[in-house]
């Protein structure tokens, strides 16, 4: 595991042992800030009666939270760089045998479709060009381990300046579109219109194009 997956382990497992099982403890304000992300990232699911889905950067499993009750029949794969999130996760899940946790900066197999929510914002002390590098690498790892498609968010560059922190990575929405528009697939949809200081990118593969 590289420098960068490290220090962000230990970053969030700091705040799961702060705030434990919460928003708060993956970083993020509120319940319902959160579920409205998983409302945008979710849209890339297209086959919504059975589907496999891996969740990178799962943390305590808070999207299964949001599938179960939405979707009857899926399975689900969820990988942290935190180990503590993912004990969390396991114990969090033990019953379920549908949803299995791991260790890892990458997914173990592909699926049909990976989500990640949240992953590319703590950049801590990196620059922007050592980020942007990181945020690239993972979007390979996304579109490598997906079948027919994967969902990620950033916070926006357009964010108001005086709100915006040292220690976080506000992405330009146009060149990441551009940058997914070019590098993995011609139909990729760009959502910034859900009231939250950031974006969602859905990357759609024509079927058999893994």
């Amino acid at each position: 595991m590289n420098e960068i997956l490290i220090e962000v382990g230990e970053y969030y497992s700091d705040k799961l042992a702060q705030h434990g099982e919460t928003p708060n403890g993956v970083d993020w304000n509120s319940l319902d800030s959160q579920w409205l992300r998983f409302d945008q990232l979710t849209k890339i699911i297209r086959n919504k009666r059975e589907f496999s889905l891996n969740d990178l950067g799962c943390g305590y499993g808070a999207l299964l939270d949001y599938l179960n009750p939405r979707y009857p029949n899926f399975s689900y794969s969820g990988c942290d760089v935190s180990a503590n999130m993912i004990q969390a996760a396991k114990n969090r899940y033990a019953s379920n045998q549908n949803a299995l946790f791991y260790e890892s900066s990458m997914p173990p197999n592909i699926a049909e479709y990976t989500i990640a929510s949240g992953i590319f914002n703590v950049r801590l002390g990196r620059s922007d060009a050592e980020w942007q590098q990181h945020i690239k690498a993972t979007l390979d790892v996304l579109n490598k381990h997906s079948r027919h498609g994967f969902a990620f968010n950033c916070l926006t560059s357009y964010s108001d300046a005086e709100k915006m922190r040292n220690d976080l990575y506000y992405a330009n929405p146009c060149e990441i579109f551009d940058l997914c528009k070019r590098r993995y697939s011609f139909n990729v949809a760009l959502l910034h219109d859900y009231g939250l200081y950031e974006f969602t990118i859905l990357v759609r593969k024509q079927v058999g194009n893994v």
